[in-house]
């Protein structure tokens, strides 16, 4: 019987663990992939407070090695399900079932992607979904967005003022995201549209990513447009699913929760990306992840 269970090792989760065992609280940590999540698919990072510049992989080991040094378990398996026994919780996991007399579910996100061939491994080397993250690393270069709405257009925009070229790619015969930010991309001499227009293929020379191949969805005219970095932002996936039953999700599939991270069952908390939330940093899953936990002590001790 663990004090805590927390499901997901993003910075929210082990965030929320490191608050745990500081408040001589036991924690088991279960997470399906990578320790450190999406996190670790930055090459690098530089507005993460006290980091000038570290990849996520190495924040993720450090924020490990604080969890396993104050006494935190981790367990690899993927949760299926939580059982609400009143006063605990049964997590049920391909790995086994454990009992807890709280839960925070830190689950995060996933992007959506397009789902061709090599996409996993060039994501971190071609690949990113993050202006903010990764934008410097374009700076005076190349660069394409996948995408037509709020988001795309936000990265776009936010590109645009370090990258020498940004060429938006939309499926769809126009734009869907904001007047406002419709208008701010037109005004951005550096801002080339192209819209009815799928990507196809990611390209590569001597293995490097070097662009991508688009078809037009009238004519079926192909096109190699040539990029040293492609920004995919066509809308993130919660996967929240198995627990609606326990808790209240918005129209998205967000959990409806609000600042103090609780959800509508007594003994469970949500942190981090998978919260309906308008900001999704790592600094913000961490924040997330303190608030879960001292919200979860301050269950368990009443």
């Amino acid at each position: 019987m663990y004090d805590i269970i927390i499901i997901g090792a993003g910075p929210a989760g082990m965030t929320a663990a490191v608050y745990a065992l500081r408040a001589d609280k036991t924690v088991l940590l279960i997470e399906r992939g990578a320790f450190g999540g999406q996190m670790t698919f930055s090459p690098n990072i530089e507005n993460f407070p006290g980091t000038v510049s570290a990849s996520g992989s190495e924040i993720a080991d450090k924020m490990v090695e604080q969890v396993i040094n104050l006494g935190g378990e981790f367990e690899l398996g993927e949760v299926t399900g939580i059982r609400d026994n009143g006063d605990t919780k049964t997590v049920i996991a391909d790995c086994g079932e454990y009992e807890a007399r709280a839960v925070v579910i830190a689950t995060g996100v996933k992007h959506r992607m397009l789902g061709l061939d090599g996409e996993d491994e060039l994501i971190g080397d071609g690949i990113s979904f993050c202006a903010v993250c990764d934008g410097a690393f374009y700076k005076n270069k190349d660069v394409a967005v996948i995408g037509g709405g709020n988001s795309a257009l936000q990265e776009a925009i936010l590109l645009s003022d370090v990258c020498k070229s940004v060429t938006v790619i939309q499926n769809l015969d126009r734009l869907t995201g904001e007047g406002r930010l419709q208008k701010v991309i037109a005004e951005k001499s550096n801002v080339k549209v192209i819209t009815s227009t799928v990507v196809t293929e990611y390209l590569k020379d001597s293995g490097a990513f070097c662009g991508v191949r688009v078809k037009n969805t009238g004519s079926g005219q192909e096109t190699d447009i040539r990029a040293d970095g492609v920004f995919v932002a066509i809308g993130l996936i919660p996967e929240n699913g198995i627990f609606s039953e326990l808790t209240e999700l918005d129209a998205r599939g967000y959990f409806a929760s609000g600042e103090d991270c609780t959800t509508k069952t007594a003994g469970i908390f949500v942190a981090g990306d998978c919260r309906a939330k308008r900001i999704r940093q790592v600094a913000t899953a961490c924040a997330d992840g303190a608030v879960a936990a001292l919200s979860a002590c301050e269950y368990l001790d009443k």
